[in-house]
């Protein structure tokens, strides 16, 4: 990756591109806008020239290339995979809250792809999807930027043909830091997935009826892109580590050696309190923010999920991700405050929904069920105002788990089942349990244009378990 910051005064100067006679950009400053969608350059032009940073903070240069790679999930065996700069995952991106990231994207795929910012509540013009872009050609470049609103930990990954594009490793964390971060002794990024090999090594190919409709789980799993890899702590300290479930459709059921620890963190960041647990569920996704530690020199603990029945035809069962070794000691200087941040509920009382979103299968002669929201593929939902309280009841008419994603916005979860949530927290994704309902609210900020909700089953969500809805003033 090549990467690299200034300090900015809050003036934009740039040019655009000049294109060659393949629409591909050049290599001065400015906006690459061949890849926006008919009719969109004018939003993506804007997008790119707002986004300027706060004062003091900086533009974060990123250059990024998506392409074919030798690759080693298991120790001495070579798959052929996809990665971002040459790895898998790809770089793992890191700025401040308001900074601006502009990323230079070049796709040396064989096929179109896209990059979907996943968590970050950016102008729609660069949320990578094809509503709003057309996808980016191979040997084409397309050039990202937007300011960075909110500290927490997210993701990039491609928003076309998904089901293969993060299967062969088109993966990558990002780390948004604020103000007032809590302070822990080391911090760590760990991705996790899982990859279907066949018996030479190889990624296997899509199509299995059971794949689509439980979503692919592979017979490998992965931290960091390497097969159950061993972690070393210091005995004593606290970690602080930013935890990503980039699986096509496994559930994580995390367990670290069932020793208790400190949620600290979700999709949106730090959650309004510390919350001590012994397991926490990643559904595909999702993020969280753990303190792990302290332990004791000499213990080894298996990083693992425990068994998780998402009503599937494959059964889950309790399978190890990693090993943590506890080496020797080391003074430890964590805080973690009781009181990690402010959140105001959206929500109080009984609210009325202002929708609802249901989330389908109907028969298909092809795959045998079609996974749909409100009994259509691709659902187009009726738009929703900038400053309006939105109150969404998802309600899973279907007899499996589905992790609800929704694009652009953080929401609250008011209740699961007439329950409310443990704690406090701002989210992108949630669980919608089977036969279930999630009621959640958001709050459109002025970024109109046009978003998308799905499952994030990437099979599901290809088969049309997704809805667009615009926002307008």
């Amino acid at each position: 990756m090549s990467s690299r910051s200034h300090h900015h005064d809050g003036h934009t100067e740039h040019s655009t591109h000049e294109h060659d006679e393949h629409g591909h950009g050049g290599h001065g400053h400015g906006p690459v806008t061949h890849g926006a969608a008919d009719g969109a350059a004018a939003a993506y032009t804007a997008a790119y020239e707002a986004a300027v940073p706060d004062p003091g903070r900086s533009v974060v240069e990123i250059e990024l290339e998506a392409g074919e790679i030798d690759w080693e999930f298991t120790p001495g065996r070579i798959t052929r995979a996809w990665g971002f700069n040459g790895r898998i995952p790809g770089p793992t991106l890191e700025a401040r809250v308001g900074d601006v990231l502009e990323v230079r994207f070049l796709n040396r795929l064989p096929e179109p792809t896209t990059i979907h910012w996943h968590g970050l509540q950016i102008p729609p013009a660069m949320d990578g999807t094809d509503m709003v872009q057309r996808p980016i050609a191979p040997g084409s470049t397309f050039t990202y930027r937007f300011r960075l609103p909110d500290a927490g930990t997210f993701w990039y990954h491609p928003h076309s043909n998904e089901v293969v594009q993060l299967e062969r490793g088109l993966y990558g964390a990002i780390v948004v830091r604020g103000p007032n971060e809590p302070q822990l002794d080391a911090e760590r990024v760990l991705v996790l997935d899982d990859v279907a090999l066949d018996r030479k090594g190889q990624i296997k190919p899509p199509g299995w009826l059971i794949e689509q409709h439980d979503g692919r789980q592979g017979n490998t799993r992965l931290v960091n892109g390497r097969k159950e890899p061993e972690l070393t702590i210091a005995a004593g300290q606290v970690e602080r580590w930013r935890i990503v479930n980039a699986a096509s459709a496994r559930y994580v059921r995390l367990s670290i050696g069932e020793r208790p620890f400190t949620i600290i963190g979700t999709d949106g960041g730090l959650i309004d309190a510390p919350v001590t647990a012994n397991e926490v569920l990643l559904t595909p996704a999702d993020r969280v923010e753990l303190a792990v530690g302290p332990f004791a020199e000499g213990e080894s603990l298996r990083i693992e999920t425990l068994a998780y029945n998402r009503m599937t035809v494959a059964r889950s069962r309790r399978e190890q991700f990693a090993t943590l070794r506890v080496g020797p000691a080391a003074t430890s200087r964590a805080m973690i405050p009781p009181t990690l941040r402010h959140i105001e509920p959206l929500v109080t009382g009984q609210a009325t929904p202002t929708r609802e979103v249901h989330l389908g299968v109907k028969p298909s002669l092809r795959h045998g069920v079609d996974f749909v929201i409100n009994k259509e593929p691709h659902h187009r939902d009726r738009p929703v105002k900038v400053g309006e309280l939105q109150v969404w009841d998802v309600i899973n008419d279907t007899l499996m788990d589905h992790p609800f994603h929704l694009h652009g916005f953080f929401f609250q979860v008011v209740d699961v089942n007439g329950e409310p949530p443990a704690f406090l927290s701002w989210e992108d994704t949630v669980n919608v349990p089977p036969k279930g309902r999630v009621r959640i609210a958001f709050l459109p900020d002025d970024r109109p244009g046009e978003w998308m909700y799905h499952c994030h089953i990437l099979e599901h969500h290809a088969s049309g378990m997704m809805g667009h809805f615009e926002v307008v003033p």
